[in-house]
């Protein structure tokens, strides 16, 4: 068995079909799709089987509801593949992807392909996981759908259950146990916005568990890599208020965006503190003239 295709589904029955046919239709006989039902109480549920009753490389597992995380980590223990891939059931594939991917993975333990309209990537490869954490910008798209993994990685590895951003703190622990990653050109994830997902619904609470799981991460930090969690650090201290976790840094004005200078510069003169206060008194008072 090559590949094994991890679904989670919970209440998307409008969506699902469009993202079975999707992967059933990859051209690509090798494969086993591992549907996981986490307790939906739509339609979904019936889908699946029927599915599953045309098709002798699926296989459905229905279970109580138990998010995400817990819906792929029953979907890993039972998979049979060499390498693992994930699909949310909202989402979809360009046609041929998985084998073009494949075709390119040779004797890495990761592969990341293009997302469409959201992420472009060159045919790189990399034995240095910093390097390609760096780079890639990879901390921007953590994402495990557009990643095609080999089975190995995940031995004693599980997404965290009970948390949410849950592909951001994993990722890291599978770069740590990899000794190459390639990235490509080929192939593409279709990716659908979700309002009622997690990054369109993300409240303070929410993105303090993003921040969390970057700063354990144990992944370095350039300065883009710093503004980048600067901007989530204010937007948790605007909803949350609290204690700001984000060390003080003193971060260079090259490479950086005319917006992010201005934020660095705060950060370098006064420190991270006072950028979120400033952060916070200025929204407040765009808000209070909208009215």
């Amino acid at each position: 068995m090559k590949l094994s295709v991890i679904v989670p589904v919970f209440r998307t029955e409008a969506t699902l079909k469009r993202c079975l046919d999707s992967i059933l239709n990859q051209n690509l006989p090798d494969f086993e799709l591992i549907i996981v039902n986490d307790g939906s109480d739509d339609g979904s549920g019936l889908i699946c089987e029927q599915y599953a009753e045309k098709d002798n490389r699926i296989r459905v597992i229905h279970k109580e509801n138990g998010g995400l995380s817990s819906a792929r980590n029953k979907g890993i223990a039972l998979s049979q593949g060499e390498y693992i891939t994930f699909v949310d059931s909202d989402d979809e594939l360009a046609s041929g992807t998985y084998k073009d991917v494949l075709s390119e993975i040779g004797d890495s333990d990761i592969i990341e392909y293009p997302i469409a309209g959201r992420l472009s990537l060159e045919s790189r490869e990399y034995s240095d996981m910093k390097e390609y954490w760096l780079r890639e910008k990879v901390y921007t798209h953590t994402y495990v759908w557009n990643k095609i993994f080999r089975r190995t990685l995940f031995d004693g590895v599980r997404f965290p259950e009970g948390k949410v951003f849950e592909d951001a703190y994993i990722l890291p622990h599978l770069l740590n146990r990899s000794r190459k990653v390639k990235t490509t050109g080929k192939g593409s994830y279709l990716y659908h916005f979700n309002p009622n997902g997690i990054t369109a619904t993300a409240d303070g609470h929410k993105l303090a568990q993003l921040l969390e799981a970057h700063l354990t991460s144990n992944m370095p930090i350039d300065d883009r890599f710093y503004m980048h969690l600067a901007n989530i650090q204010i937007d948790v201290y605007e909803q949350n208020g609290g204690q700001i976790k984000l060390p003080r840094r003193h971060v260079k004005l090259n490479g950086l965006n005319n917006k992010q200078k201005v934020k660095a510069t705060i950060i370098n003169l006064l420190g991270i503190n006072y950028l979120c206060k400033i952060s916070k008194i200025l929204h407040l008072a765009s808000r209070k003239t909208k009215y």
